[in-house]
């Protein structure tokens, strides 16, 4: 109940920017990947977003009417479909990161240095007792 409470508490900060972008959560994790990765398969994607695949593909199609992603398959296996941020998706990113990084510093800034590197090894290390140490 903790980490939901905790969710509850933190996340209306960055949905308000988002919605300022007519952008969901979910939208948001696709593109700051994309942002990151020139292109990306669809499974991929959905690792990296912690979105589902059945999810992922009901955002991708949001996002691809919104003119701010567009899909390929890949020419060397064809049942791949990669997905990329098109120009207009890139142009908001100097827009949305700067709002995303100071409601990050906010955050930060909350609470002591010690406590915030505790709080982020203490949620490294259920992540790698549960999914498997990254690298």
């Amino acid at each position: 109940m903790m980490l939901h409470r905790t969710l509850d508490a933190v996340m209306p900060g960055f949905r308000k920017i988002f919605k300022e972008f007519g952008l969901t959560e979910q939208q948001w994790r696709v593109l700051r990947v994309l942002w990151e990765q020139d292109e990306i398969a669809l499974h991929e994607l959905a690792d990296l977003t912690l979105i589902t695949a059945p999810s992922l593909v009901g955002v991708v199609d949001r996002l691809e009417k919104l003119g701010l992603v567009a899909r390929r398959r890949t020419d060397s296996d064809r049942r791949i479909v990669c997905v990329y941020a098109t120009p207009a998706g890139c142009d908001i990113e100097p827009q949305v990161m700067p709002l995303v990084a100071g409601a990050y510093a906010e955050l930060k800034q909350s609470i002591d240095t010690q406590t915030w590197e505790h709080l982020l090894a203490g949620l490294e290390q259920i992540c790698e007792l549960k999914q498997g140490p990254k690298g």
